[in-house]
């Protein structure tokens, strides 16, 4: 059984090798029963890390958005079945990028539409750009960085702007077949605005963030909330020392009007323990529910076949070490093998991790949820520090009974 001691210490080794702060609240049938922050928000300004500094969750956004589409998916707005061309027309007829023989780019038109299981799972075919896919020698992720890098140049742009740029681009296999991380959830949070019939931000606060209880959730940074943001770190150089790394700051302007559903959210330890929290507790906290429990359980369940999950697999084994053991639902990784991943956790547990070192588990099973913070990007540490965090989490003293 672990202790607060234990769990201090290991936050403790954290700072001492990467973040200039981090922290970790976790969670019991709803109710936080640990909360602790070692290290600093503002190095320069000796401001310590608290539950109240907003942060940068960058790819735990993703969780955000798919419980947001879920939302709609109760209210029968769509079925995940349905082409997202049924909702955006821009991508009515999907094609598939192939060299030839002589090394000639082409193209083919998908086998299938794109669906929005195929967005939520991350098997639509799109990628990220050459900076964030991984894999250089695509093609789609050349194109989509074009496109990309043509709407930052215009100025301010849209979710609907984002998602018609990146419908002309052929993706990198028919939908549905493998799994590749990308722009799906960006997309995903267009379909969201056309069938809410209105903007991602506005639907998101008043389905999520205003029942929840989450005031410090938002894609923009307001003026008066700046002093609160924590400051974000390169990790330390061979002196060990850390350098700012807000190059992507300009994006929680409201001026840059980009809602990003794959990575654009602000929050706090707080409102994201929150958050977590009622994911534990089948989707809901304090007498409110967001989702129905067999939503939840919808979505933690594993949605890849065989052949995407060969693809994420391979993932796992080419930088994605602490993903070992999941398959992937609808925008979370999901637990399907406690041995393979060396969990002491439950099948079934669910969650996703953010550029900058975020941090979420949720499970239902034992109704324990648990995030981590901290602001380092590139973020180095996934596999070290999300491991034992886990490890430690499920071994808690309190959280039995």
């Amino acid at each position: 059984m672990s202790s607060k001691a234990d769990l201090e210490a290991l936050l403790r080794s954290f700072v001492s090798i990467g973040p200039a702060g981090c922290g970790v609240s976790i969670c019991k049938k709803g109710r936080e029963i640990y909360s602790h922050c070692e290290g600093f928000a503002d190095i320069d300004k000796k401001s310590k890390l608290t539950p109240d500094h907003i942060v940068r969750l960058f790819s735990n956004t993703k969780v955000f958005t798919n419980v947001l589409a879920l939302t709609l998916f109760e209210k029968g707005k769509f079925l995940l079945t349905d082409p997202i061309s049924d909702y955006l027309p821009e991508f009515s007829n999907p094609v598939v990028g192939f060299f030839t023989n002589n090394g000639t780019f082409s193209t083919r038109p998908a086998s299938s539409p794109i669906r929005v299981k195929d967005l939520m799972s991350m098997s639509s075919g799109l990628t990220y750009g050459t900076e964030m896919a991984g894999d250089e020698n695509s093609k789609t992720n050349i194109l989509i960085q074009r496109r990309v890098d043509a709407l930052e140049a215009e100025g301010g742009y849209s979710v609907r702007d984002f998602s018609k740029a990146l419908a002309g681009v052929p993706l990198l296999f028919d939908p549905g077949t493998q799994w590749h991380y990308g722009y799906s959830h960006d997309i995903l949070g267009a379909l969201i605005e056309v069938v809410a019939g209105m903007s991602f931000g506005d639907y998101l606060e008043k389905a999520i963030c205003s029942p929840l209880g989450l005031p410090d959730t938002s894609f923009f940074l307001p003026p008066e909330k700046a002093a609160r943001l924590a400051r974000q770190y390169h990790a330390p150089d061979a002196n060990g020392n850390l350098s700012l790394s807000e190059d992507l700051d300009f994006s929680y302007d409201p001026a840059h009007k980009f809602q990003s559903g794959g990575a654009g959210l602000l929050s706090t330890m707080a409102d994201f323990s929150r958050f977590a929290a009622m994911l534990s507790m089948g989707g809901t906290l304090d007498g409110i529910r967001i989702l129905s429990r067999n939503t939840i359980d919808l979505m933690r369940e594993n949605h890849l076949g065989p052949q995407q999950l060969a693809t994420f697999y391979a993932a796992q084994e080419n930088g994605w070490e602490f993903a070992r053991g999941y398959g992937y639902g609808l925008g979370v990784r999901t637990m399907i093998d406690k041995v393979r991943g060396g969990s002491n956790g439950s099948v079934g547990e669910f969650g996703w991790s953010g550029a900058a070192g975020t941090w979420l588990m949720a499970d239902p099973a034992q109704e324990l949820s648990a995030v981590y913070v901290q602001q380092v990007l590139p973020n180095l540490y996934e596999s070290y520090f999300h491991p034992r965090l886990r490890a430690v989490v499920y071994s808690f003293d309190g959280i039995e009974g």
